[in-house]
């Protein structure tokens, strides 16, 4: 029984952290009904920039990150101006190629831009282990647990209370209606693209330093895919339970069926349950099925 709990109380961890790196999915999504495929590579950028600042540029972890923001920021502003403003009223396969391309990009600069820079972002986190009601846990990710909750908490507060949340919602329901009762289109789907900027050196740090050890995992945005089609890509509150829940599911999984079916069945478990979702929920799990007047 004690295992089964540890297993339960270790995915629900690791979910934080993927419900992070979801967001950054959802965001977007919700702002300008754009899949960004090229997640794991603004993740790998995010995380690289950081590692810069604390390797190349001698800062600490607070000022490398704010510099890291920064240039995400900048990336991201840049990429809504040359790009995406372009690609207004085209087809969402035009959107969806776009990404796919971003990331061949992302992927190809990085190594010429980052080459002979260490990778290592070390936190200041003790590495010791926690005694808690006769479960072990690890202080790294009790920690990176708790900076992926609160910034999951405080982006959904931005996104669902402020004004710009409020006009993000609105241009994802009709663009051209907020645009007739006088909301700035184009600055908020930049704001939307910074946030995810944001996001991505935060859930990048964590997962490089505390989750996958390296900066080198661009296939990170692609393993989380899932969660937002489970939950459903058009809410947040479902996306952060499908990460929870995923998380969950996939260390029990690990635990209990890797050493009868092999080591490994346990990383395709997302998408069997992507499958199965699809089959019976398309939508998500609490997502809104899209309807249309005909």
């Amino acid at each position: 029984m004690r295992f089964f709990v540890a297993l339960i109380v270790d995915g629900a961890l690791a979910g934080a952290i993927y419900a992070l790196i979801a967001l950054g999915f959802v965001v977007v999504y919700k702002a300008s009904r754009v899949i960004n495929f090229a997640l794991g590579e603004w993740l790998m950028l995010g995380a690289l920039l950081v590692a810069a600042g604390l390797n190349a540029l001698a800062l600490g972890l607070a000022a490398a990150l704010i510099v890291a923001c920064a240039g995400m920021i900048a990336f991201a502003a840049a990429f809504n101006q040359l790009v995406l403003r372009r690609l207004g009223g085209r087809p969402v396969v035009s959107l969806l190629m776009v990404t796919l391309g971003l990331a061949a990009l992302m992927r190809g600069s990085a190594a010429v831009l980052f080459r002979g820079i260490p990778s290592v972002i070390p936190l200041p986190i003790p590495q010791r282990t926690l005694e808690v009601g006769g479960l072990f846990l690890s202080t790294d990710k009790l920690v990176a647990a708790a900076v992926a909750a609160i910034s999951v908490a405080v982006v959904t507060a931005v996104f669902r209370w402020s004004r710009t949340g409020v006009a993000l919602r609105a241009i994802a329901d009709d663009d051209g209606a907020a645009t007739a009762v006088g909301i700035d289109v184009q600055r908020h789907l930049a704001i939307a693209w910074g946030v995810l900027g944001v996001v991505s050196v935060l859930a990048g740090t964590l997962w490089a330093s505390v989750a996958s050890g390296g900066v080198g995992l661009v296939l990170v945005g692609m393993k989380v895919f899932p969660v937002v089609v489970i939950g459903g890509l058009d809410s947040i509150p479902a996306t952060l339970v499908a990460a929870v829940l995923l998380g969950v599911i996939e260390n029990l999984v690990a635990g209990y069926l890797d050493p009868l079916l092999g080591a490994g069945f346990s990383s395709i478990t997302a998408f069997l349950l992507v499958i199965a979702v699809l089959f019976t929920r398309p939508s998500g799990l609490l997502g809104r099925a899209a309807i249309r007047r005909v």
